[in-house]
């Protein structure tokens, strides 16, 4: 029985993990509650049994090569392991360190490698079951089983077949590929599974509507290839993970009546190529329909709508699910570990690679039969360590996206402009609960973390303002977050522009030996990676068990998987609907795994989760927590925590934070909250107050002391420049500031309140000036005093005390007896917006209050004709 599998017995505590079907038996549940009964500290149960019984496993894989699903709790290697299956040194180990949870101490390593070991030598329990579709066995120094090859005896133990480099969604796609052929294969990737592009997507699974566009009318017969492949394969995507993806309805507004024909066209030659492929067929909606279906589109001179299918995904979680299944069919995938050399032998062929580990700096030697590059828009720097006069083939350019709050567009419809005012096309999405807008694409550098350039997200809000409702008022302070991702396209010598280059791929073999696989795009995935192991068994002259059969491989998580599952969480932990339905749809089947580390509420509902707010989905325990953490705990669902100002509790983490650490190779802060979590996505400041507490359950599951700990936080930090927080704000920045709350009070003030309200930058600074002019003794609030003198300068002088003071409640929101600032905007967005008014306006807003006495009033006005002493009014 594998590892995969947890056979034998093991020992729980508290709480077991229920079994990873949906369909849960009476005795399942007979358990389970005698299991999680308060007087049970430690319970020896029959894993296996509980995980598996055999009434609820698949009835097996319906392709040869196609392996069962593991358990929802299944534990992959550690990365500690993978390292020294790498041929890493072992790390030097602290006799005084506790043993980590997530598997990453060398102790709890080395226990597992001999466990593995006994059950391939055949040391099962004799009760156990074995599947006939197991995962193979994982153990240091050969990574074969049922599905990495028959011949792995005759192998050299520390030779790989294929060594990947990158781990991007091209590098996990070509190592599952090659691995469920039954190649024995190594992945590595310099920063994080997804760190790169990958993560930095529009998030659509597409054939792309441009590239048609200019296949049809430039009569370019690779675009037109490039559409039909990507149609096709679309189909596969969203099969092959489908909690992952789904189908997603686009909308092309139509403001002159002859494009209603021409989109209509368009989009059924759309369909039309996708043949049997095809989500959903495109339709025409007329402008009543076209405004219901999308309510925030400007309706002045709209006349009607084409809507076409794409799909759509989450672009990390699907790069880590393809990294995990890979790794279930036998590959050593290792993240944060980089080439610093590809290895040669005497007739200069590559024949593996010398690495470092970036985490500890420590180095070795790779050996493989082959070496192939799949590093995306790095290619051609890899490419140059084996060949420094290489031409380059990699054209980067960035691709800038911003996100918006929810209420930009419907939750179920997206929105294209394929005509912006130069040419590009921007799409406007509904994804993980907010809005995302781009894409722009213009010519980049090379670089890690790229940033965002404000005028390129000025762009995208103008040409976001062209479509929408007046009553929409698009804001820069409306951006929750902004990155830059670099676009490996593949260079047309030709093209002076590169929005004319293909986005289709490139494979290219050196005299040496190194295979590089380079363009493409996220929907083609898969179609690369099989071209590419395809040439690579042919180049190295490997001998693959089988052919590719990645059509028929559904990633880990989609096998027990359904659109109502998150029905059975709720009945089954007592979840709230939105938790729920977040989980189902991050984690797939295996959200039942997640969902066992949660402790209980106490309350009659929800029986897992607490909630802070009672409309909010931001679950914790009985804590006030502000709105970023908030959105924190609804991303990360933080179940029992006492202060999250301090130390988490070792016995209750926050469950996804730990599934990551100890079941998704999360090695780093940033691992957690861009591309485990995809909180510095949805919203870059909420990911600033996060860190403190991600930082904490981390440094209890990997074992951090102080000094990793800050430098997680400057790590951090500086990544969070690149989604669109300057560095301005958080340069000096400690993460004893943000535990405290002092980061808000760096934070540019100005920023902060054009966030919220409707003024340019100028109409701020002239309502400062008003402000600080009738605010006489300049302590930052207008009180009752300040009011009186004004109102005298206005010539009010037999003006009563009570006369001030409703004056002034009529706006004093917090009813401390007087005005902020903040208090101060909201009514002058009220008159600016609404013309509303009542005698706090008159007073606070005329030219004359705000004037010296020797000069004009100029300016706008915002005085009316109200007296002061009539207050009873309100607005």
């Amino acid at each position: 029985m594998s590892r995969f599998f947890a056979a034998g017995r093991r020992t729980f505590t508290r709480r077991p993990i229920l079994s990873s079907s949906l369909a849960l038996a009476a005795p399942a549940l007979g358990v389970y509650s005698y299991l999680a009964s308060p007087d049970r500290a430690d319970v020896d149960i029959d894993a296996q049994a509980l995980y598996f019984n055999s009434a609820l496993r698949m009835e097996g894989a319906q392709v040869e090569g196609t392996l069962d699903r593991p358990s929802t709790m299944w534990t992959p290697p550690s990365r500690e392991e993978m390292l020294q299956k790498l041929g890493c040194p072992a790390h030097g180990r602290d006799p005084a360190r506790k043993v980590s949870h997530s598997g990453t101490d060398d102790a709890v390593a080395e226990q597992e490698s001999q466990s593995r070991r006994g059950q391939n030598a055949g040391q099962q329990d004799s009760g156990s079951t074995k599947s006939t579709n197991e995962p193979p066995s994982a153990q240091p120094g050969q990574t074969s089983g049922s599905a990495a090859g028959k011949g792995d005896a005759d192998k050299q133990e520390d030779e790989f077949d294929l060594l990947i480099v990158g781990g991007g969604a091209t590098g996990a796609g070509v190592a599952l590929d090659a691995a469920s052929r039954g190649l024995r294969v190594a992945m590595v990737e310099r920063d994080d599974f997804s760190s790169g592009t990958s993560s930095k997507s529009t998030k659509l699974v597409h054939g792309g509507v441009r590239y048609l566009q200019k296949a049809v009318f430039e009569l370019d017969y690779e675009q037109y290839k490039l559409v039909r492949e990507a149609l096709h394969e679309r189909k596969t995507f969203l099969h092959t993970a489908p909690y992952l993806s789904h189908s997603l309805p686009i909308m092309l507004p139509v403001y002159t009546y002859w494009q209603i024909p021409y989109f209509f066209a368009g989009t059924k030659l759309y369909d039309f190529l996708a043949g049997n492929a095809n989500l959903e067929s495109s339709y025409v909606l007329g402008k009543g329909k076209a405004l219901e279906a999308f309510p925030m589109l400007k309706s002045d001179g709209l006349k009607g709508a084409v809507v076409y299918y794409d799909g759509q995904h989450n672009d990390s979680r699907m790069n880590v699910a393809l990294a995990m299944t890979a790794v279930q069919y036998g590959a050593v995938a290792a993240n944060h570990c980089e080439v610093i050399e590809l290895l040669k032998d005497a007739d200069g062929k590559c024949k593996g690679a010398r690495m470092r580990d970036v985490l500890t700096g420590r180095e070795w030697e790779t050996k493989s039969k082959g070496v192939i590059n799949a590093t995306g828009p790095f290619s051609d720097g890899l490419r140059k360590l084996d060949d420094q006069a290489v031409q380059e083939i990699v054209s980067p350019a960035s691709g800038v996206h911003i996100t918006l709050p929810n209420y930009y567009a419907p939750a179920k419809i997206g929105l294209i402009d394929p005509a912006t005012s130069d040419g590009r096309v921007i799409f406007f999405l509904p994804w993980q609960g907010n809005t995302i807008a781009g894409t722009t694409d213009s010519p980049a550098q090379v670089e890690q973390h790229p940033i965002p350039k404000e005028e390129e997200i000025e762009f995208i809000l103008n040409e976001v303002r062209g479509y929408l409702s007046s009553d929409v008022r698009v804001r820069r302070g409306d951006v929750l977050s902004a990155w830059s991702g670099l676009r490996p396209l593949v260079k047309d010598p030709n093209a002076k522009d590169t929005q004319s280059l293909v986005r289709n791929h490139l494979i290219d073999v050196s005299p040496s030996g190194l295979l590089t696989i380079a363009g493409g795009k996220w929907t083609t995935y898969r179609a690369m990676a099989e071209e590419t192991v395809d040439r690579a068994v042919k180049e190295y002259d490997l001998k693959p068990e089988r052919g590719c059969i990645t059509k028929d491989v559904q990633l880990v998580g989609s096998q027990a998987w359904n659109k109502l599952m998150f029905i059975k969480l709720i009945q089954q932990f007592g979840l709230e609907v939105d938790v729920a339905r977040h989980l189902a749809e991050e984690y797939g089947d295996r959200a039942w795994g997640v969902c066992s580390m949660a402790k209980p509420t106490g309350l009659r509902f929800p029986v897992h989760g607490n909630r802070i707010d009672p409309v909010y989905p931001y679950i914790d325990a009985a804590l006030e927590l502000s709105p970023f953490l908030g959105l924190l705990a609804s991303r990360l669902h933080f179940l029992d925590s006492p202060d999250l100002t301090h130390s988490i509790p070792p016995r209750h983490p926050p469950p996804e934070v730990t599934w990551a650490c100890r079941r998704e190779y999360a090695a780093t802060a940033v691992d957690v909250i861009a591309r485990r979590t995809r909180l510095s996505f949805l919203n870059s400041e909420a990911a600033l107050e996060a860190l403190p507490t991600v930082i904490d359950i981390m440094s209890k599951e990997l074992g951090w002391d102080r000094e990793r700990q800050d430098k997680e936080f400057r790590d951090a930090t500086k990544f969070l420049t690149s989604m669109g927080l300057s560095w301005k704000r958080l340069e000096g920045l400690t993460l004893q500031d943000v535990r405290d709350g002092r980061h808000r009070k760096v934070l540019a003030v100005d920023d902060d309140y054009l966030a919220r309200t409707v003024f340019s930058p100028d109409e701020l600074k002239t309502l400062r000036k008003r402000f600080a002019k009738i605010d006489a003794d300049h302590d930052g609030q207008i009180a009752a005093d300040d009011l009186r003198k004004t109102m005298k300068k206005m010539g009010f002088d037999q003006v009563d005390e009570q006369t001030v003071q409703n004056v002034l409640r009529e706006v004093d929101a917090d009813n401390d007896g007087q005005v902020s600032f903040e208090e101060y905007l909201d009514v002058a967005a009220g008159v600016k917006e609404i013309h509303l008014h009542n005698a706090f306006t008159d007073v606070a807003f005329s030219d004359k209050a705000t004037s010296e006495s020797d000069e004009e009033p100029s300016g706008p006005s915002y005085s009316s004709k109200t007296p002061p002493e009539r207050t009873g009014g309100g607005w």
